[in-house]
């Protein structure tokens, strides 16, 4: 049980990270000229996104690749992959244009992915409490 409490807050810290990963796609570019007068023009750069996206990467494979192997679900893990999928495709598809779409989407995706997985852990917990009383 303490295995899968830990799993569910990998889950928690997962989707909240994907989140701010998207958020920060999105809003970055619309406020790279005042993030100087604010003093935050190092979210601009691109270590920040790396970080996030290896921090990301790290959780979600934690955290859905531990659970699979409780709950068997392997939807959870192909969403994941999808949003990698987006990101990937967001930063190296060449065009400037797609790159503020796909890449959002893509950390909104994962973000998707550990809800669905903490969805199914929680219901395989709910499982096994009625089958204990």
């Amino acid at each position: 049980m303490k295995i899968q409490k830990i799993n569910l807050q990998l889950d928690g810290i997962g989707m909240l990270a994907s989140t701010l990963c998207a958020i920060h796609c999105v809003f970055v570019p619309l406020l790279l000229s005042t993030l100087p007068l604010w003093g935050i023009g190092f979210l601009a750069n691109q270590w920040v996104e790396v970080v996030m996206i290896i921090v990301s990467l790290f959780l979600g494979s934690v955290s859905l690749g531990a659970n699979f192997f409780n709950h068997r679900k392997i939807l959870p893990l192909l969403i994941l992959l999808i949003g990698f999928g987006l990101i990937a495709l967001g930063d190296f598809c060449g065009n400037d244009n797609l790159e503020p779409i796909f890449v959002p989407l893509g950390g909104f995706t994962i973000s998707i992915s550990h809800l669905i997985n903490w969805r199914y852990v929680r219901l395989l917990n709910q499982k096994h409490l009625h089958k204990t009383l």
